[in-house]
């Protein structure tokens, strides 16, 4: 006999599915996106998996085996200080696995630091998980922010997703003194 705190356990553990999904591309082939999505927290205010598949689909530049996995503070610190020498939670870690001409690699995102982010800057939940998602597939597909130039290129880039999916500018708040 299941008790409730076995089924509240075993919604805490992983759940995983992998979909794969063709997204529309600029040239004449389509792009392949399998996504797997998995869950070490109590889904309340999770993007759902149709939604995430639709972020992740957007910033897709080529062929991908993708996991989003949303963890709570321990599981994104325990990380956060194993892969980056850093002790804390971060909102969003990305793993690589491989980046040949199929790529495979893992985002996590921090569920609770997402949540207060979100709060502090007073943006829309939501909106900032699209932000992060697509922060993340940017990274999968070798961009990053350590150099100006490079962080000019990411941040256009997500810029302009985010606007094609209907989202402000998660950059705009700085300018004001903000975030």
């Amino acid at each position: 006999m299941r008790t409730n705190a076995t089924r509240a356990a075993e919604r805490l553990t992983h759940r995983k599915r992998r979909d794969r999904v063709e997204t529309p591309s600029s040239g004449s082939k389509q792009l392949q996106l399998s996504l797997a999505v998995q869950s070490t927290v109590v889904p309340t205010d999770l993007p759902k998996r149709p939604t995430l598949r639709r972020w992740a689909a957007a910033a897709l530049e080529r062929d991908a085996s993708v996991t989003l996995r949303f963890v709570g503070l321990r599981e994104a610190r325990a990380l956060n200080r194993r892969y980056r020498g850093r002790d804390y939670a971060t909102n969003v870690l990305t793993f690589v696995y491989d980046d040949g001409v199929s790529l495979a690699g893992d985002i996590v995102l921090c569920a609770p630091v997402v949540a207060k982010e979100a709060r502090t800057q007073r943006k829309r939940l939501v909106a900032h998980y699209a932000h992060l998602v697509i922060h993340g597939m940017l990274h999968l597909q070798g961009y990053d922010h350590e150099r100006d130039d490079d962080a000019t290129r990411m941040e256009a880039r997500e810029v302009a997703l985010l606007r094609s999916l209907g989202y402000a500018d998660p950059y705009a708040e700085r300018v004001s003194g903000c975030g």
